[in-house]
């Protein structure tokens, strides 16, 4: 039986520290080596405040959170965000990444968990949303 929630219950809560390190190592995972991830000088000449993080890692680290609560990934049944703001990582402070999941709704052995996924005290993804089952 999986965990007992109600709606408005946070569930989970962490914030994640980004470096520019955490990007190259997502970059050799992932295989995704655009250098707006790692140079400040392409980041730039396109129009960006500064190197961003992989809109996927941001993902990758919300849902992260839920499976952390949950203890078994394989209880995720839908997963989906809107991407509508970058997460710049400096050079030298780096970046963090705050996760908060709250239960949105509860039916038929399964719930939502809204994320509010924010970076510098701005929501990074919209519509974060984690449907899982309970029983």
């Amino acid at each position: 039986m999986g965990p007992a929630v109600s709606v408005g219950d946070v569930v989970a809560e962490r914030t994640v520290h980004l470096t520019r390190e955490s990007l190259v190592r997502y970059a050799g995972a992932s295989g995704d080596f655009n250098p707006i991830h790692y140079r400040d000088d392409v980041a730039a000449r396109v129009g960006l405040p500064g190197v961003l993080a992989h809109g996927m890692l941001t993902m990758g680290l919300a849902s992260s959170v839920v499976v952390q609560w949950l203890g078994d990934a394989g209880r995720i049944l839908e997963y989906g965000v809107r991407f509508t703001r970058p997460v710049v990582v400096d050079a030298e402070t780096g970046a963090d990444v705050t996760v908060v999941a709250k239960v949105g709704v509860v039916d038929d052995g399964a719930a939502r968990i809204d994320l509010t996924v924010t970076h510098a005290d701005t929501t990074v993804l919209g519509k974060a949303q984690v449907r899982v089952r309970l029983d």
